[in-house]
C-alpha cells in the first residue's frame, strides 16, 4: 500500500511540474522512476511512453478545440517518427536477446545522453526562437519534417524521451510558426507517437499496468495544480533549477 501510495505521489509530483514548467514528462519521469522506484529501464521506458499518451490526449483535445493544431504538419512528422520508433523499440527488443540485462546500461547511457542535451536546449530555447529566422514551411518540406520525425521516433522508442522536446526544438530551428501552433501542433503529433510507442513496449512486455495506472492517478490531478499554479510563482525560476537539476542527473548517469 506504502508503495502504491509512493508511485501516485511521484506521479502527482511529476503532473504538478509538467503543469507549472512546461517541461516535457519524459525527462521527469524517467529518472524518478529508474533511480527513484528502481524499475528497470526497459520497463520505465515502456510505462513512461504509455503514461504520456494518456497524458498528453486531453492538451490535444484542447489544441484541436481552440484551432491551433496543423495537421499537416502532424501528418508529416509521423510518416517519420511511427517507422523511427518501431526502429528504437525493435533495437531495444534484439539488445536484450543478445544482452539480457545488459540492455538496461544501454538504455542509462542513452537516457542520460539526453537529459544533458535537452535541459541545455530548454535553457537557451527563448534565444533560439528569437535568434533563428525559419522558413515557411512548403510541400517540399514535408520530406524534411518527416526526417525530423524519423529521429525524433527513434529516440522515443529508445528512451520514451523527446516527443515533445527534441521534435519541437528541431522544428523550430528549420520552420517558422507561431507559438501556440508549435505546441498544439507538437503535442498532437507527440499522442500518435507516444501511442504507436506505448503499444509497441506494451507487446514486447514492456510495460507494467499498475504501475501506469498509479501514476496516472496522481499525475492528472498534478497537472490542473500546476496550469493553476503557473500564473502565481515564479515559472522562469523554477525551469532554470528543474533544468540545473535534470542536467546533473543526466551526467550521473553517463558518469555511472
Amino acid at each position: 500500500m506504502e508503495f502504491l501510495l509512493l508511485k501516485i505521489l511521484i506521479g502527482f509530483s511529476v503532473g504538478t511540474l509538467i503543469g507549472l514548467t512546461g517541461v516535457g514528462g519524459g525527462v521527469l519521469l524517467l529518472p524518478l522512476l529508474i533511480f527513484g522506484l528502481h524499475v528497470p529501464p526497459i520497463m520505465a521506458v515502456g510505462s513512461d511512453a504509455l503514461c504520456n499518451f494518456f497524458t498528453k490526449i486531453p492538451a490535444s483535445f484542447m489544441h484541436f478545440r481552440k484551432g491551433t493544431v496543423r495537421m499537416k504538419v502532424v501528418l508529416a512528422l509521423a510518416v517519420g517518427s511511427v517507422p523511427g520508433s518501431y526502429l528504437g523499440v525493435a533495437l531495444l527488443v534484439h539488445l536484450r536477446q543478445i544482452h539480457g540485462a545488459g540492455v538496461n546500461d544501454f538504455i542509462k547511457s542513452a537516457v542520460g545522453l539526453l537529459l544533458v542535451i535537452i535541459p541545455a536546449l530548454l535553457l537557451f530555447q527563448r534565444r533560439i526562437e528569437d535568434h533563428l529566422i525559419g522558413r515557411q514551411p512548403t510541400l517540399q518540406s514535408f520530406f524534411g519534417m518527416s526526417a525530423i520525425g524519423l529521429v525524433g521516433g527513434f529516440l522515443v522508442g529508445i528512451t520514451s524521451v523527446g516527443s515533445g522536446s527534441i521534435i519541437m526544438m528541431l522544428l523550430l530551428l528549420f520552420y517558422s510558426f507561431p507559438p501556440k501552433i508549435m505546441v498544439g501542433t507538437d503535442i498532437a503529433h507527440a499522442v500518435i507517437l507516444t501511442g504507436v510507442t506505448g503499444l509497441l513496449h506494451f507487446r514486447a512486455g514492456n510495460v507494467d499496468g499498475h504501475l501506469v495506472g498509479a501514476i496516472l492517478i496522481g499525475s492528472i490531478p498534478g497537472g490542473i495544480l500546476g496550469s493553476y499554479l503557473s500564473t502565481r510563482v515564479p515559472v522562469l525560476w523554477l525551469r532554470r533549477i528543474l533544468c540545473a537539476v535534470l542536467l546533473m542527473t543526466g551526467a550521473r548517469m553517463l558518469w555511472a
